[in-house]
């Protein structure tokens, strides 16, 4: 027969079973492994206990490292917070500035006062309390009498 006859030929025809009726059959063997003991093997032993304290070394280290990364991961974001709200406070302070500078106006005030019905002071009648102290001459502490008026 040629190649190609043998490949054409259905498979069930060129392989045929030699167990066609003998079924297979297990048996159940029971093992008691009751009376073995186990010997300790202390080379063994010593290299668990060796093995275990590398493992564990390791896993310290680890985890070290881990921690260290990941705060400083976080104080990155504290660090970044911080300065967007420095920048805010920062930008804020000068908005607060230029409305203080505003406010303290004289021609501002001079106008509010007018409107309140107010007239400019007298000459004489105003006095400057910061003017009059140097600050390297000492400063007297003086008493004034105080006058207790009793409601009887």
């Amino acid at each position: 027969m040629s190649a190609v006859a043998m490949q054409s030929a259905p498979l069930s025809s060129r392989r045929k079973s030699c167990w066609l009726g003998t079924p297979e059959i297990y048996f159940r063997k029971t093992i008691d492994n009751s009376r073995l003991v186990k010997l300790e093997d202390p080379r063994r032993a010593r290299e668990m206990k060796q093995f275990s304290f590398a493992l564990c070394c390791l896993f310290l280290l680890v985890m070290g490292y881990a921690l260290q990364h990941f705060r400083a991961i976080e104080y990155g974001y504290r660090i970044e917070t911080l300065r967007s709200q420095r920048g805010d406070l920062t930008e804020m302070n000068r908005a607060l500035r230029l409305e203080e500078a505003s406010l303290r106006d004289p021609e501002r005030i001079d106008v509010m006062a007018r409107k309140l019905g107010m007239q400019s002071p007298q000459p004489g009648q105003v006095l400057r309390m910061d003017a009059a102290t140097d600050a390297a001459t000492p400063v007297m502490a003086s008493v004034t009498p105080v006058a207790v008026v009793s409601a009887q």
